[in-house]
Order: structure tokens, then C-alpha cells, then sequence
């Protein structure tokens, strides 16, 4: 596999056994070029520490890739907007919270604007029917804005190891670009 590919966490991290690390671990048993970021300070993010930090990894990691979960969708629309990226061939947007999310503790992240362009060659995004934190109306809604594909995983809450997302089997065979209808 000559993809390199970058996760990135949302709020409070992707620690094991969350998907993300079981990816991760998945992806460099194949001696894969996997960089998983640990933004600073998770648990109380700062906006523009991690937005610094992610545009640190893209220059020196040069990904593929990037594969985004919760918050750091929301980090990625940010880095739309305001900065210049290199392209990457594809972006994975894994279980985004709504536009205006109102927890105080993320305040600087929102109301977030969404993006014209995405910076990827090809992005899919990735929802559960019953997210606390983006409704599947949401979703839809956000889907049309971005004009991109959509995956609907059904009751799989915010797509995490506490909706049952330790492993991800259907995640690293479409990271590795043998696609399964398999969720």
C-alpha cells in the first residue's frame, strides 16, 4: 500500500479502542505510512493550536488521505476556508457534529462555515441515523452544501467505540481501496 494516510480525532481523542487507533494499527501492520495525529490539550481544543498542528502534519506528512472524525471535520472546514492546502486524493468526513454546535467547551470551533471546496479529488461522508450530534436531516443537508457522496450507517450513534466502532473492517478495506458492501 503506498497511500499515506492521516487520522485525525475529534474531542477527548480516539484512544483504543476507538476505530481510528484499531485503523491506525490496522493500516501500519501492512507497513503502511499511517501518521495518527494527537491534537493538543483534547479534551479543551483550541482552535488555533490544532488548526497550526494539522497544518504542521499536512506539510510534513504530505498525506494521501485524511480521514476526519467528529471535531476535526468541523478543524477541516476551518482549514478550508482560511488556508491554501495541497490537494489530497481523498477525505474521509467520519460522523461531522452540526454546524452550530453549542457546547461550551468548543465554542471557538462553531458556528463553523462549510467549505465551497474541500480540498480532495474525492470526499465521502460518513453518518449514522441516530448521532447526538448531527441529526440525519443535518446530514442531509450538509451532504447537498458539499455536494459529495454519503454513507448512512444505521443506529451507529456518533461512529465510535461506545457505539460499538472498536474495530472497522469495512473502514480499512476501503482505506486500502478494496471497497465492501459491508459497514
Amino acid at each position: 500500500m503506498a497511500k499515506k494516510i492521516l487520522l485525525l480525532h475529534g474531542w477527548g481523542g480516539s484512544d483504543f479502542p476507538h476505530w481510528q487507533s484499531w485503523l491506525a494499527g490496522e493500516l501500519a501492520k501492512e507497513y503502511g505510512e499511517v501518521k495518527f495525529l494527537r491534537f493538543s490539550n483534547y479534551d479543551t481544543p483550541k482552535l488555533s493550536v490544532w488548526m497550526l498542528e494539522l497544518q504542521n502534519a499536512l506539510m510534513e506528512f504530505t498525506p494521501d488521505i485524511v480521514i476526519c472524525h467528529s471535531l476535526a471535520n468541523t478543524l477541516w472546514f476551518h482549514l478550508c476556508i482560511q488556508s491554501s492546502i495541497r490537494e489530497i486524493e481523498k477525505l474521509y468526513l467520519v460522523a461531522p457534529p452540526r454546524v452550530s454546535c453549542e457546547i461550551e467547551e468548543l465554542s471557538e470551533f462553531f458556528p463553523a462555515a462549510i467549505p465551497q471546496k474541500l480540498c480532495a479529488k474525492e470526499s465521502l461522508l460518513i453518518v449514522s441515523t441516530n448521532d447526538p450530534y448531527m441529526s440525519l436531516t443535518e446530514a442531509q443537508e450538509l451532504q447537498q452544501k458539499l455536494n459529495i457522496e454519503m454513507k448512512v450507517l444505521e443506529n451507529a450513534g456518533h461512529i465510535n467505540s461506545d457505539s460499538g466502532f472498536g474495530e472497522w473492517p469495512w473502514m480499512l478495506e476501503e482505506v486500502k481501496g478494496k471497497h465492501s458492501s459491508n459497514s
